[in-house]
């Protein structure tokens, strides 16, 4: 069986030799960090067959020379350039970062898009979900036969470390209130937690089980796939009983916890009674204990979902004023990225992760297809059966039935997009997607992380409120009512 190999690094020359070939701009293929992150949005790529192996790529010993390295040299300058980048996956990356910013934007306006206030699924709740899927899908193809395990391990962990640093500066609480320009970190009360940690933590252990946890031998067939990749399988079902097992089966006892008033006065102490074991509910659940232990819950989200509930929002299932008879819970802390919820995150790491590996082992397009779309459509059913019966499709919690019809409807929309973009070729309609989702971190930083509205509210003449943003809008709604 031909194998695949990715091609990681280029020369200056062949990089020039490769420009104006998608969008104008030269394709850096592989990051040059050895093939092992998907952050750099450069390792996705459906590389073409070759007939042998490169000499020195996947032996026991560690050589001075990386995947794309040996795989370059093994190929001629022509097969060289003839590389493609998996473009579906861009195209993918890109829509869900799209979806981020509408969903981001326009959640406060339609309310129904925006995450929901708990049990439920919306158009919000695809958008994490998705990115992690993408995450495993990326590893799989970065991962098919690193030269030195040992090697691409540190750089993984290092690329974690990266991912959780830029994380807690991003979303640890330094930017507290941008429109008044008040930044900082007071450490006693930063947040641990957050989308990029999630991503780490997910990355960081798909990425040991695709570098050590595959058996050598061939794949022919979906049973053949499954057994190369048991040890895989493995772990994502002791990670989902784990996570089923403390999320039904801890004791969560009453607690409490308090809210400033003002400066001058003490903080306003409430109780919450709980004293009860498997509650998925808002405030005696097994996700929300294990953070207040761990993490302490001056460290925890402080504008939790639940509070746009009927019982905690009298505009619901937007933010609003309380009700008079809202439960003593209702203003607690809670973090949507928590330490147990992320071990279904891992899981759905690991699910993306099946989806790469049947790039990586099956060419022909059908073959592929017929795959994803059954392990895509067993997810979703699955996934429904479960919240029929009980096991509420859950964000906040991450429940597994949320996992699975999550993790179903990416492997559906991504072998529609994969079928579209490159079996049909229709390139072009989503070359916006596709540039988007090659840039998907910066776009992140910039939109989501508050890096841009920073740049944008930094600049003022003589106080904050004399920002750039402040005439832009006055124009951009005198455009808008004399156009109509």
């Amino acid at each position: 069986m031909a194998m695949y190999e990715p091609i990681k690094v280029y020369s200056d020359d062949e990089k020039r030799g490769m420009a104006d070939r998608i969008m104008g701009k030269n394709i850096n293929i592989g990051g040059g960090d050895g093939g092992d992150g998907h952050m750099d949005a450069d390792v996705e790529m459906a590389v073409q067959p070759i007939s042998k192996p490169p000499t020195g790529v996947g032996g026991a010993a560690c050589k001075n020379i990386s995947n794309g390295e040996a795989a370059v040299a093994s190929l001629p300058s022509k097969s060289r350039q003839q590389q493609q980048r998996l473009v579906s996956l861009d195209v993918f990356r890109g829509l869900t970062v799209a979806l981020m910013i509408i969903v981001d934007d326009m959640g406060g306006i339609l309310p129904a898009i925006n995450h929901s206030p708990w049990n439920g699924l919306t158009l919000a709740d695809l958008v994490m979900p998705f990115f992690l899927f993408i995450v495993g899908l990326s590893l799989a193809l970065a991962y098919k036969k690193p030269s030195c395990r040992a090697d691409a391990t540190k750089k993984a962990v290092l690329r974690t470390l990266k991912l959780l640093a830029l994380g807690l500066f991003l979303q640890g609480g330094f930017f507290h209130r941008v429109k008044d320009l008040t930044f900082g970190v007071d450490i006693t009360k930063i947040r641990w937690m957050g989308i990029l940690q999630r991503i780490a933590i997910g990355y960081i252990v798909a990425a040991l089980c695709e570098i050590w946890l595959k058996r050598d031998s061939n794949v022919n067939s979906g049973r053949s796939l499954l057994r190369k990749y048991r040890s895989q399988l493995a772990v994502a079902l002791i990670i989902t009983t784990i996570y089923l097992s403390s999320l039904y089966g801890l004791y969560v006892p009453d607690w409490e916890y308090q809210i400033p008033v003002d400066s001058s006065s003490a903080p306003k102490t409430f109780s919450v009674k709980c004293g009860v074991r498997g509650d998925t509910g808002s405030a005696c659940n097994a996700v929300g204990m294990i953070d207040r232990t761990i993490l302490g819950i001056e460290h925890l989200y402080k504008r939790p979902v639940y509070a746009r509930t009927e019982q905690c929002s009298v505009n619901s299932p937007d933010y609003g004023p309380l009700p008079a008879d809202a439960p003593s819970w209702c203003q607690a802390p809670f973090d949507p990225e928590g330490l147990l919820s992320s071990m279904m995150a891992i899981v759905t790491c690991l699910v993306g992760l099946h989806y790469g590996h049947i790039i990586v082992h099956f060419k022909d397009h059908r073959e592929r297809i017929l795959h994803w779309s059954i392990s895509s459509s067993s997810l979703v059913v699955l996934g429904l059966t479960l919240d029929l019966i009980g096991m509420h499709i859950n964000k906040a919690l991450y429940t597994f039935s949320y996992m699975c019809i999550t993790a179903g409807a990416a492997g559906i929309l991504f072998a529609a997009i994969y079928l579209m973009v490159d079996v049909c070729g229709y390139r072009r309609p989503a070359i916006v997607m596709e540039w988007m989702g090659m840039h998907a971190l910066m776009i992140f930083v910039l939109i989501a992380c508050n890096i841009l509205p920073v740049v944008l509210f930094g600049f003022y003449w003589g106080k904050p409120e004399n920002n750039i943003v402040i005439p832009f809008s006055f124009f951009l709604v005198l455009d808008v009512i004399f156009s109509n």
